[in-house]
C-alpha cells in the first residue's frame, strides 16, 4: 500500500556476510518516483557526480517495441543504490537457513525532488527504466535488487563490480576509478592511480593536458584516455615516477602531477602545432607518440625530484627530437636504413618500440654531426 509520502513494498532481505540485499517487486512506471539516473558529470571545480552512462536512444525504443508487444517479459532484476532514508521493516524471523527474512521495504516518495535528491539510484537497469517509463503500457512490473551505499563512492564501486563482465566503455570505467572505493579486480585497482592522474592532468587549467584527453566528461577532449593511463602506468612502476610510490601501492599525487605537468609542458613548448592537433593529424597526441614520449621522459627525468628537474637540460633533448621530428608530415630517419612515414606509425607493440628507441637515440646526441 502506499500514500503520497511512502512506498512500502514486500522484499525479502538476504544476507551476504556483513551486507544485506533486498529483493522485491515494483511497478517500473513507479521507478522515477524515487529513483535517479546518476549521469556522469563534473562540476566547475572538476569534481566528479554521479557514475551511470548515458542513455542509448535505439537500445531504448527497441526495448520499448518489446514491451508494447503481447507477453513481453523482463526476467533479469534491475539493480538500485538506497541511501539512510530507505529503511527495511522484517514482518517475520528469519528463514531459509538463516540468511533471509520476509519483511517490507520502506521507500520515501516526493515526486518534486531533484534527481540529485532521491533516496535511490539506477546501478543497472538504466535502459530498461527508460523504455519502460515510456512504454505506452499502463503498469509493468519488474523483479529489483537494492543495497543500501554508504555514500556515492561505494555506488561507484558496486556499478563497477555489477557491471564487470559486460561491456561497459572503457572510458566510463577509467573516469569512475579515482573517486571509487573498495574491493576492485585486480586490473582495475592497478590502473586507480594512474586514473587518479590523468583526471588531474585533464583538470589542470594551466597544465599541458587541460581539456586534452577525451573522457565521458571532456567529449572535447582528442588524446586517447588509455594513451595516457599506459604512459603513466609504465612510468609509475618501471620510470621516474616510481620514486614517489609508497608501500602501500599509493603515492605521492602532487609530486607526480608536478613531474608530469613539467616535463609535457616542455613537449608542448618544443612543439606547439604538433601537440594542438588530433592523433589523425600528429602522432605526437597518438598513443604510439605519448607512450613513445613517455619513455623519453623517464629517461630524461628518472630518478630525479619533480622540484629539482632541469628544464634547461630537458629542453636542450628535446631539441634533439625536434630537428628530426616528423610528427606530423615527412619521415622519421634515425640514422639507420629504414625510414618511416609519419602517418605509417601505428599504436602497436612494434611501432611503439620502433619510435621509443629512434627518440632515445636522439636524446642522447646531437643530430647536427
Amino acid at each position: 500500500m502506499t500514500d503520497q509520502q511512502t512506498l512500502r513494498l514486500p522484499a525479502l532481505e538476504v544476507r551476504q556476510g556483513d551486507r544485506r540485499i533486498y529483493c522485491f517487486a515494483v511497478d517500473g512506471k513507479r521507478l522515477h518516483e524515487f529513483a535517479a539516473v546518476s549521469r556522469i558529470r563534473r562540476d566547475d571545480q572538476e569534481e566528479l557526480h554521479g557514475y551511470q552512462r548515458p542513455e542509448v536512444s535505439n537500445h531504448i525504443k527497441a526495448i520499448k517495441r518489446y514491451l508494447e508487444s503481447p507477453s513481453a517479459m523482463l526476467p533479469n532484476a534491475i539493480v538500485l543504490a538506497f541511501d539512510s532514508r530507505v529503511k527495511f521493516e522484517a514482518t517475520a524471523p528469519e528463514a531459509g537457513g538463516g540468511y533471509s527474512a520476509p519483511g517490507e521495504l520502506i521507500i520515501p516518495v516526493d515526486e518534486e525532488l531533484p534527481e540529485d535528491q532521491k533516496p535511490a539510484w539506477l546501478v543497472d537497469g538504466q535502459q530498461r527504466s527508460a523504455a519502460i517509463r515510456e512504454a505506452e503500457v499502463d503498469t509493468f512490473p519488474v523483479a529489483a535488487v537494492g543495497f543500501i551505499a554508504d555514500d556515492e563512492a561505494e555506488q561507484r564501486a558496486q556499478f563497477i563490480l555489477v557491471n564487470n563482465t559486460k561491456p561497459l566503455p572503457k572510458g566510463l570505467i577509467h573516469e569512475l576509478l579515482p573517486n571509487t572505493k573498495g574491493h576492485l579486480p585486480p586490473g582495475y585497482a592497478r590502473r586507480q592511480l594512474p586514473a587518479v592522474l590523468m583526471t588531474r592532468l585533464n583538470g589542470t587549467a594551466a597544465g599541458p593536458f587541460y581539456k586534452a584527453i577525451a573522457t565521458p566528461t571532456s567529449p572535447d577532449g582528442y588524446i586517447k584516455d588509455n594513451s595516457v593511463l599506459k604512459m603513466i602506468e609504465n612510468s609509475m612502476y618501471e620510470g621516474a615516477l616510481y620514486q614517489y610510490r609508497d608501500e602501500r601501492g599509493g603515492g605521492d599525487v602532487e609530486r607526480m602531477l608536478l613531474h608530469l605537468n613539467t616535463f609535457w609542458g616542455l613537449v608542448k613548448e618544443v612543439f606547439p602545432n604538433a601537440w594542438s592537433k588530433p592523433p589523425r593529424s600528429s602522432r605526437l597526441t597518438h598513443g604510439v607518440g605519448i607512450q613513445g614520449m613517455g619513455y623519453v621522459m623517464d629517461k630524461l627525468t628518472e630518478d630525479e625530484p619533480a622540484e629539482e628537474l632541469d628544464r634547461g637540460h630537458i629542453l636542450e633533448k628535446l631539441k634533439n627530437i625536434e630537428v628530426v621530428a616528423a610528427w606530423t608530415e615527412g619521415s622519421w630517419h634515425f640514422g639507420r636504413d629504414e625510414e618511416r612515414r609519419w602517418n605509417g606509425l601505428q599504436n602497436t607493440p612494434n611501432d611503439v618500440k620502433w619510435l621509443t628507441k629512434g627518440l632515445l637515440v636522439m636524446v642522447d646526441q646531437n643530430p647536427l654531426f
